[in-house]
């Protein structure tokens, strides 16, 4: 926070995380909105590095400008691959193939285990983050996604897939059901994500997002504990 005696005039806000990775530890910081009033400008990037002086922390920017990106580049932050495609939700005709989806609570809570439950326990209520189970036989795919709208259409961005395998055979019944049960007329999804482009999907621009670490890796860095999850927009 940037202060002229008691007046605000500043701010760097950002998300904190501690999560396992690979047996240990990390702690995350997501910058998110950054914003200096005109007059104390100035002082925007010693707010920056204020942040960024903080010990023992990997540093993420998921939903920045480009001129936000072209500042952290310059502080070692490096980009994601974040290629996109865009999926069309069709109304597929209903069959038995034996996927289920449940958006129940109390079915997603019993179903989890592991660090997927701690997952949804810790983003159940998070504003932006909705949230989906899959299920075929006794194989299940956790799905987390958050609505936008382009144009005034409305569409689903998917920010977790717990099985990518899962997740592409059961895409036409998903999208089937964001469609006539949430009115979402197509699907957002990267491609570190759900792994592979899905038929009848179409590439789409990426998105800017960056990150900063000592020795993590890009497939290591994930789109939850964020202003993605937790901020409508």
């Amino acid at each position: 926070m940037l202060k002229d005696g008691p007046r605000i005039v500043g701010a760097q806000l950002a998300f904190y995380a501690e999560r396992p990775v690979e047996g240990k530890l990390e702690r995350f910081c997501n910058l998110s909105a950054w914003y200096v009033l005109p007059g104390y400008r100035f002082h925007s990037i010693p707010l920056l590095m204020a942040v960024l002086a903080q010990d023992g922390y990997h540093f993420t920017c998921l939903s920045s400008s480009q001129d936000v990106a072209s500042i952290i580049a310059r502080l070692k932050f490096r980009p994601l691959d974040t290629s996109a495609v865009m999926i069309p939700n069709l109304p597929w005709p209903t069959r038995a193939d034996g996927t289920k989806i449940s958006a129940d609570p109390d079915v997603i809570g019993s179903t989890l285990t592991g660090a997927e439950l701690e997952l949804y326990h810790d983003h159940a209520h998070a504003l932006a983050a909705h949230h989906l189970l899959l299920l075929r036989g006794h194989d299940y795919c956790y799905v987390m996604y958050r609505e936008m709208r382009f144009k005034a259409l409305p569409f689903a961005v998917i920010l977790h897939v717990s099985n990518p395998e899962l997740f592409q055979h059961a895409l036409r019944p998903l999208s089937r059901h964001l469609l006539v049960h949430h009115q979402l007329v197509a699907t957002r999804a990267e491609l570190r994500t759900i792994g592979r482009r899905p038929p009848l999907s179409v590439k789409r621009n990426p998105w800017t997002k960056m990150y900063r670490s000592a020795h993590l890796e890009p497939g290591q860095i994930d789109d939850l504990y964020s202003e993605l999850v937790c901020v409508p927009w």
